[in-house]
């Protein structure tokens, strides 16, 4: 990889920001990235090589911190959220009863063997995705806790069985290589917290902000980095290995000014830089050689629909249903792992991403009739707009 390289992907991914700029569309920044590393990767004009090693460690480090970012994102210290994980457990563990069905069907008419992947799939959800549409568009009250509750199981849950379920015959490696990286973070939150509570953070925090030394930011960089250096050698994903370790700094409390520091590093480079790496490595022109496959994203993304919004049968409104089928972190997983081991059929990891954008694009309509939902209850004369009731 080159400067000019890295300028060119960097240039191509502000396609993102310019695709979400306009608000009524609620379209996620991912999802122009996607559209620019297809466009110039192997894809459309081949401008960049998505095998280079330099270009795939700045993508994978870029994973390691977006899924570390969502993880912090999971209000895991709010009592509230506590008080609704048992409704957003029960209806996780419905869908997920209801995806076993669906991905074996779906495996078994496509017949790629893939079912325990499909099932991880269907099941998931992206906090990710679902948070920051929760807050930008105001969404609150006892219902929407719940439906975040239910998010955040299904994307821990689906995390840790997704290098299980892309990969069974290694299933017991991943499993061991999954319990020392979950083990190591949760021995860095008791060690955090310890920290916090003899007011060592405090002090770091005070020296760093007075001498500009982004002391914070070091330190946690070089803890994730070891992490996902641990799940390497577990031949685990680093998703996990940041998504865990994001819940253990959530738990403890991450600092304002270390998110805003995260949020420059992660959304403002090596996060682009990962979703231009993987929109450039699909290889869209295997959907069109193989129409089955793109019957086989449209089959992942409707199902996924299909088995979250069947939670509206244990009184889930349809519009957060439909919102809780959101998904991205999984499937980019899915396609990376699966296309890293070769174990995916030509034009499968496309697929895959296929079904996630459909389940984006379908939460973006239901986040809007949610808002429209939530007004009209709190405020049904219609007189101004309603009140924010987080």
């Amino acid at each position: 990889m080159t400067f000019l390289q890295l300028s060119l992907i960097s240039a191509v991914a502000l396609l993102g920001p310019l695709l979400a700029l306009p608000r009524k569309w609620h379209l996620p920044v991912v999802l122009g990235q996607l559209l620019a590393g297809i466009l110039i990767g192997r894809t459309g004009l081949k401008l960049v090589d998505p095998g280079d090693p330099t270009f795939t460690l700045l993508a994978d480090v870029g994973f390691a911190l977006i899924m570390f970012v969502a993880g912090t994102h999971v209000p895991v210290r709010d009592k509230a959220i506590r008080a609704a994980l048992g409704g957003g457990a029960a209806r996780a563990g419905a869908a997920a009863a209801l995806a076993v069905a669906t991905g074996i069907g779906i495996a078994a008419i496509f017949g790629t063997g893939h079912a325990p992947l499909y099932i991880v799939l269907l099941a998931s959800s992206s906090a990710a995705l679902v948070l920051p549409i929760v807050d930008s568009l105001r969404l609150g009250g006892p219902k929407v806790l719940t439906m975040i509750a239910q998010v955040a199981i299904a994307d821990i849950a689906c995390i840790v069985a997704l290098p299980l379920a892309v990969d069974p015959p290694n299933a017991g490696r991943a499993a061991l290589g999954a319990v020392a990286v979950a083990a190591c973070a949760l021995i860095l939150f008791f060690v955090l917290r310890a920290l916090e509570r003899r007011g060592t953070r405090d002090r770091l925090h005070n020296v760093s902000e007075d001498r500009k030394f982004a002391l914070e930011l070091r330190i946690q960089l070089a803890l994730l980095f070891a992490l996902a250096g641990l799940a390497v050698l577990g031949h685990v994903s680093v998703m996990l290995a940041g998504f865990s370790f994001g819940l253990a700094v959530a738990a403890v409390g991450e600092p304002r000014r270390l998110a805003h520091q995260l949020f420059a590093v992660s959304d403002g480079f090596l996060g682009p830089v990962f979703f231009v790496w993987l929109g450039a490595s699909l290889n869209v022109n295997d959907l069109a050689a193989d129409p089955r496959m793109i019957l086989l994203g449209l089959s992942l993304g409707v199902g996924t629909l299909v088995v979250h919004s069947a939670m509206r049968v244990l009184g889930q409104p349809l519009p957060l249903a439909v919102l809780s089928a959101s998904q991205l972190g999984v499937p980019v997983a899915a396609t990376t792992i699966g296309s890293q081991l070769h174990l995916l059929q030509p034009g499968e990891g496309a697929a895959m991403i296929l079904g996630a954008l459909i389940t984006i694009a379908a939460s973006a309509v239901a986040g809007s009739r949610a808002v429209s939902a939530q007004e009209a209850v709190t405020n049904p004369s219609g007189a101004g707009p309603a009140p924010n009731s987080r």
